[in-house]
């Protein structure tokens, strides 16, 4: 059976168009409505509950939350997975809207919806993306740095990002000093905020999300992956079972089969690049050199003997693939991590 009524809400930045169908699939209202609390409120803070269908975008966390806080049933799309990988060739804000409806009315199957994370936790995610895109500014100008150098056919010292600026600026060629020294001190600057968040964040784990350190009882996981995947995952109840957790940060390989056709495909790379990336990162500490001895560097290591020209970068992919089941395996059961449980 249909729902009386299906909204399809296309969010733009300052108006979103509004479509409303009824039960036979009939156009009955379209409009405009101000992408605000205050325009949303007078539109839907008083009609009856309805099934509201947006996509995913900037404004669907705050106004997901709103519409849902008014007793309607709401489907935030995944247009990425509902369009496939063509979107379509004809579309504007009002047939966007009305498609939205449609397929809502239909089967919300097809909208491969999403939920959305908290109020409180996507502002506790916004500390760890600000850091984030600290470093890559840092990364940044120093590579510049050190490009401008190399330039005048001298090279800067090997050192760490937190020591970079002030070993830079006693090598700095005399003809590049004025250009480079402003950025040696934005570097400088960028280094204590980087710090100041580091002890911000790890703070914050342990106040507000302690299971943070059952996670952290595995060598390489330190405070900023283990509140990553805390607040990306959010709740460990959302998976039937461990396995899904690497599907969700896009580590698992793609699928493409055909009759006897099996092909090996790279990895999805769905979810969120940040989780990924702190993953990974995770990973090649479990396999380098201060790797301590654990059943995932074994497990990485048998694949590397395999040779090929990307074994270790396969095997990195595959440690962070079992990464992320083992972690959602020690939250949702709080089971104590044994590092050597298989070589037992």
């Amino acid at each position: 059976m249909f729902p009386s009524v299906t909204i399809g809400l296309d969010l733009g930045d300052r108006q979103s168009a509004v479509c409303i169908v009824d039960a036979a699939g009939s156009v009955v209202e379209e409009r405009s409505v101000a992408t605000t609390p205050a325009g949303l409120q007078r539109l839907f803070g008083t009609r009856a509950p309805a099934r509201i269908v947006l996509e995913v975008g900037t404004h669907s966390p705050w106004v997901s939350r709103q519409l849902t806080a008014y007793g309607h049933d709401v489907y935030v799309a995944n247009p990425s997975a509902m369009y496939g990988a063509r979107r379509r060739t004809k579309r504007n804000d009002r047939m966007d809207a009305a498609y939205l409806a449609r397929l809502g009315r239909v089967d919300v199957q097809l909208l491969h919806a999403i939920r959305h994370r908290g109020e409180q936790t996507q502002a506790h995610l916004a500390q760890l993306r600000a850091r984030d895109q600290l470093v890559k500014t840092r990364t940044q100008l120093i590579n510049h740095v050190r490009g401008s150098v190399k330039s005048v056919g001298l090279r800067l010292p090997t050192t760490s990002a937190e020591a970079f600026a002030k070993r830079a600026a006693a090598h700095l060629p005399l003809a590049l000093m004025d250009a480079l020294t402003p950025l040696l001190t934005m570097i400088t600057t960028l280094t204590a905020q980087i710090r100041a968040f580091d002890t911000q964040l790890e703070q914050l784990a342990q106040a507000a999300y302690p299971e943070t350190q059952r996670l952290r009882q595995i060598a390489g996981v330190g405070p900023l992956t283990a509140l990553a995947y805390v607040l990306l995952v959010e709740d460990p109840t959302r998976f039937a079972t461990s396995r899904q957790a690497a599907a969700y940060f896009g580590l698992v390989p793609k699928l493409d089969e055909s009759s006897q056709s099996t092909p090996q495909l790279r990895i999805t790379k769905r979810g969120d690049p940040l989780g990924r990336r702190y993953l990974v990162n995770a990973a090649q500490y479990i396999l380098g050199p201060f790797g301590p001895p654990c059943d995932l560097r074994r497990f990485g290591e048998a694949l590397m003997v395999r040779g090929g020209p990307n074994a270790k970068k396969r095997a990195v992919i595959a440690v962070a693939r079992k990464l992320a089941v083992l972690l959602h395996a020690l939250w949702r059961t709080g089971t104590p991590y044994h590092p050597e449980r298989r070589a037992a």
